[in-house]
């Protein structure tokens, strides 16, 4: 493990934001992950992942550790369901793409979500109508103080909507490391309620779909809707969708009876925050190099030389006049790194 000075971050965050890592240090091991964390002389640390969840708004003056840990390994299986394990450095794509290619069934309406599995529990990521709590079993997290690795059930976890422990109490306090998930080998639970994904089946002539099926879809619809980080920075959905309860959902409905949503519960109703953030016409408005997707109003994005702080001004706007006309409060998504 080398410890790197004033290292460019520029290419380890799908931003593209040109900020740099006073220190920096690749760990491959969970041994390297200890001896990081045991650096006393290094008082800030910095996680970072696959680098597809945050904005970094300026500099970062601490030790950015880069989570590089890789392997994907079978824990259990019978003839209806495979357990796996897969390191925290593993490319969430790339495992979904994995699974598939085993015939193991769970994880095909999550394709290319970018970043790396160890976010996955942190975010409870979902799309189209799945979270990764449903095929979630555990995972390990090394506890950043004592560096003692602990094993945390689907119920400590206790995941919400882009919403997990480690986002909330153990924010700051543990590394995950590993990830472990029921996947079907037959008879799987197909999710294609979501309507995106019943048109691209239909226009595909497609009446009873595979997994692999379904996969290729929710990649089409991403991709039309989505832009490639590679070629335009940006961090997926920066915010999340509202949840209102039922009078707050019922006063909204009244003054804008024009709008989606999701009933969630009786008492929980899912306001589409793309929707809310286009009709106060931020859709496709560039300003300078900072700018909101053409297609989707739910992603920032950098079109070459935009700062951390940039964007964040840029979202706080779209915050401020979301909430002037909705009087909904819209929040980050991603992890803003100061």
């Amino acid at each position: 493990m080398k410890i790197r000075n004033n290292v460019a971050l520029k290419n380890y965050n799908t931003f593209g934001i040109a900020a740099k890592a006073r220190f920096f240090c690749e760990i491959t091991t969970v041994k390297e992950l200890e001896q990081a964390l045991r650096l006393k002389e290094y008082q800030k640390k910095v996680i970072l992942g696959g680098g597809s969840n945050m904005l970094i708004v300026k500099n970062i003056e601490a030790l950015v550790i880069h989570i590089g840990l890789k392997g994907i390994h079978m824990v259990e299986e019978n003839d209806e369901v495979a357990i796996i394990k897969a390191m925290a450095g593993e490319n969430w794509h790339n495992l979904v793409l994995w699974t598939l290619e085993q015939g193991y069934g769970g994880l095909e309406n999550l394709s290319l979500i970018p970043g790396n599995t160890g976010t996955a529990p942190i975010q409870n990521i979902g799309a189209y109508g799945v979270e990764l709590k449903d095929v979630f079993v555990s995972c390990e997290a090394m506890n950043t103080e004592t560096l003692a690795i602990r094993t945390f059930s689907k119920e400590e976890c206790r995941f919400g909507y882009r919403d997990s422990f480690f986002k909330k109490e153990g924010k700051g306090k543990y590394i995950v490391i590993s990830v472990t998930l029921k996947l079907t080998k037959k008879n799987h639970k197909l999710q294609t309620s979501y309507g995106a994904i019943e048109v691209e089946l239909k226009n595909n002539g497609i009446n009873n779909p595979t997994i692999k099926d379904i996969s290729d879809a929710v990649i089409s619809i991403r991709r039309s809707k989505l832009p490639d980080p590679k070629v335009l920075g940006n961090s997926g959905s920066f915010f999340k969708n509202p949840i209102l309860d039922k009078k707050e959902f019922d006063i909204f409905t009244n003054r804008h009876p024009e709008a989606p949503y999701y009933k969630i519960t009786e008492n929980e109703f899912k306001i589409p925050a793309g929707w809310l953030i286009e009709q106060c016409g931020f859709k496709g408005k560039r300003f300078e190099d900072a700018g909101v997707h053409k297609n989707q109003a739910l992603v920032l994005v950098n079109y070459g030389n935009a700062t951390g702080a940039e964007i964040m001004d840029l979202a706080v706007s779209i915050q401020e006049n979301v909430f002037k006309r909705f009087k909904i409060n819209i929040s980050p998504e991603v992890n803003i790194i100061n």
